[in-house]
């Protein structure tokens, strides 16, 4: 029996009346299963950032399904296709070589109804070999011998092959014809006239059907497949040209094989291609390909499935449509259970309509607190002490760090093993826990959780679009960012830290490579996934001894802010100058003042602007508070429940405390219950009995934020915040 983790979160999309079995229209077990969708069968993008399972869900259907069913799965971000095509660039592609295996796969199918056979696609690659360097008839036999496995079996009749060659073989009448001295055209005019020899008459008039149909072939197939090669050998556009075509070649050839009597009484089910990190180039010009060819009309029973980082699929498939004009593609979540009803858009100019219409997103799902619980208790090792508070502790800290992201959920649980949470400890703490990464195939040995997940989920999912001269810097931009809220904050940060570089990334740029990533974003911070800020802080943290790195940074903001509530003060003494995610400057400044270690400056900040505004004073003190706590020994508790002795007047010494219990409550890195409801309450009930203006105001907003803090709701919701409260 397999590891339980391997389907976990997908279990209603893999099962016998799954989505998958549905889809494909066969069982795990062999079922027959009613088709969904067809015949316009739409492209199904399994939508979700680093972490979220793409990857793992693409391999669980694959191994479930490809011994009942031809499903080929394809990494299209491996680098693997474009070296092999740089051996012989004139003749060979990244595409080329991605679909070559794709053919080669489907070629050895031991599965009901038998292997593949792929004349049409074999045609296409005959004549795009003659782009082989030099051109000469032994250069391009060589590369003809690389595909004789995919036209033909040896001895085979026609009858079996679908009656496309005569009985003596093509390949035979192919190298045959390379065998006497020609140059330039000519090589290209014999290979022509050998596969004419070798067609029957059914062969020829599907070459015709096929590539009489290439865009100014006029008809004949011999004129598409010269066009085919010369746009192949031209590079850029025509190429792409070339290569979307002979897609479409192979996905006829793999239709051809599901028609007719013995098809009919033989095969099962759906072909289907599975097509992993497809949100590369490869697998972005692959989907493309496929979703321009169905939306003029094209039908294939070959089901593709992709993989989008993306939240909307991916930019390409709305043709530069203005945000307010696009209509999202229909989607389907698992929790939904029943998949949605399907059908392509009807447009007045199809050659018009979003390549978004021919696609159905399939969200990927966050793990539920159950199932973070059952993943975290199956991994544990030790006995549980009385009570079980180790293991509660470490459940609350996976499911806070994870936000549900079921590749941390999976590393978390794993880390936490053999880990026992120290007293009164920090979330962030479980991110030292040592990981074993044996079973990755990166040998023996462990490293701490924090770095293997930063590695798998940034540094191993690099934005796509993002330049070749920023890859090696992109984490430790990244881990600077964590400090950060808004786009000025960014970019005074990337500023600092790319100084005496000539290309640098803007703020704007970094949030669009976060997007494209899949990462979400946040209107209070600029890292917007909260797991991922969680890591980038605690590496941040420990770039330098003592927090070095950290306190730079949240200083060097300070002072930034710093200057600009001084250059915009206003008459109330700059509060109402424009803070971008705060309300005002010197809400902003006082944020990274509080967490660069000026919390006696913070606190004689909101003693003096407290009388006469206390709503307002509240809601700013939210967000000063919303910040992350450094390392070392936290003494936040013992002043928020007034244990700790402090200079000054009833007035600041009960400031003192609340700020330090909101605080507690806010960095949402720590259980709160009802004992952060009473650390609250306390100092506000005693504010609003002082006397200043407006005191007695405090009282319904001590009410208010008691019952947020004991159901472990946010203070200051936004939108990485908002999923943290209690996971059941």
């Amino acid at each position: 029996m397999g590891d339980p983790s391997e389907e976990l979160g997908f279990e209603g999309l893999l099962g016998e009346e799954g989505f998958f079995a549905r889809l494909l229209g066969r069982s795990p077990s062999g079922g027959g299963r009613e088709e969904l969708y067809g015949p316009d069968l739409p492209v199904v993008l399994l939508t979700g950032g680093p972490g979220m399972g793409k990857g793992r869900l693409l391999d669980m259907v694959w191994r479930q399904f490809a011994t009942q069913l031809p499903v080929v799965r394809l990494d299209c971000g491996s680098g693997e296709y474009a070296d092999r095509a740089a051996r012989e660039k004139g003749a060979r592609s990244a595409a080329t070589e991605i679909l070559v295996e794709a053919a080669r796969t489907l070629r050895t199918w031991p599965g009901t109804g038998g292997s593949f056979l792929f004349p049409r696609f074999f045609s296409g690659l005959v004549l795009v070999t003659t782009g082989v360097t030099g051109g000469t008839p032994r250069a391009v036999r060589a590369e003809i011998e690389r595909y004789t496995d995919l036209p033909e079996k040896r001895r085979l009749r026609a009858l079996f092959t679908g009656g496309f060659w005569r009985d003596r073989g093509v390949v035979r009448n192919l190298l045959a014809a390379l065998e006497q001295p020609l140059d330039g055209a000519a090589v290209g005019t014999a290979l022509l006239a050998a596969l004419d020899t070798s067609l029957t008459p059914k062969g020829r008039r599907e070459l015709t059907r096929i590539y009489g149909a290439y865009l100014g072939a006029g008809h004949p197939y011999q004129h598409g497949l010269r066009s085919l090669a010369a746009d192949f050998r031209a590079r850029g556009e025509g190429r792409e040209v070339a290569e979307s075509f002979l897609f479409w070649a192979l996905r006829e050839d793999l239709e051809a094989a599901y028609t007719g009597v013995l098809a009919y009484l033989s095969r099962v089910g759906r072909p289907a291609l599975l097509l992993d990190r497809s949100e590369s180039p490869l697998g972005e010009q692959l989907l493309r390909a496929v979703l321009t060819d169905r939306r003029g009309g094209r039908r294939d029973r070959v089901v593709i499935v992709g993989t989008a980082r993306r939240a909307d699929g991916g930019a390409f498939l709305y043709g530069g449509l203005r945000q307010e004009e696009v209509r999202p593609p229909a989607e389907f979540r698992p929790a939904d259970e029943v998949p949605p009803a399907w059908s392509r858009r009807k447009h007045k100019g199809t050659d018009l309509a979003p390549l978004a219409d021919g696609v159905l997103l399939l969200r990927m799902p966050l793990l539920t607190g159950d199932q973070i619980g059952e993943e975290t208790a199956r991994r544990q090792l030790r006995a549980e002490p009385e009570g079980g508070t180790n293991r509660r502790r470490i459940d609350a800290a996976v499911a806070r760090l994870s936000g549900g992201r079921p590749h941390m959920v999976l590393r978390l649980a794993a880390a936490a093993a053999a880990f026992q949470m120290p007293a009164d400890a920090n979330d962030r703490d479980l991110l030292d826990a040592p990981l074993h990464l044996a079973a990755d195939g990166e040998g023996d040995g462990e490293r701490p959780v924090f770095d293997a997940l930063l590695r798998e989920l940034i540094l191993k999912q690099l934005p796509v679009r993002l330049p070749q001269e920023h890859h090696g810097q992109w984490l430790d931009l990244l881990t600077h960012l964590s400090v950060a809220h808004d786009m000025e904050c960014a970019d005074v940060l990337l500023d600092y830290h790319q100084r005496g570089r000539l290309n640098r990334l803007t703020a704007h740029q970094v949030t669009q490579l976060l997007a494209d990533t899949g990462w979400p974003s946040c209107e209070r911070h600029f890292i917007g996934d909260f797991g991922l800020r969680q890591l980038l802080v605690h590496r941040l943290y420990g770039l330098h001894p003592d927090g070095a790195a950290w306190y730079d940074d949240h200083r060097l903001l300070r002072n930034h802010y710093s200057r600009r509530a001084k250059d915009e003060a206003t008459a109330d003494g700059g509060a109402t100058a424009d803070g971008g995610a705060f309300r005002s400057v010197m809400a902003h400044r006082m944020n990274h003042h509080l967490v660069s270690g000026g919390v006696d400056g913070v606190v004689g900040h909101l003693v003096a602007t407290l009388p006469g505004r206390p709503l307002k004073w509240c809601a700013e003190l939210l967000e000063i508070a919303q910040a992350p706590y450094p390392g070392g020994a936290d003494t936040r508790r013992q002043r928020a429940q007034g244990l700790v002795a402090l200079e000054g007047d009833a007035l600041r010494r009960t400031v003192d405390q609340l700020l330090h219990a909101v605080w507690l409550c806010e960095e949402r890195t720590r259980p709160t219950g009802q004992g952060a409801a009473d650390m609250l309450t306390r100092p506000l009930d005693l504010l609003s009995i002082m006397e200043f203006d407006g005191a007695g105001q405090l009282g319904g907003v001590a009410i208010e934020w008691s019952g947020l803090a004991a159901n472990e709701q946010p203070l200051l919701r936004c939108a990485c915040t908002g999923q943290l409260g209690r996971r059941r």
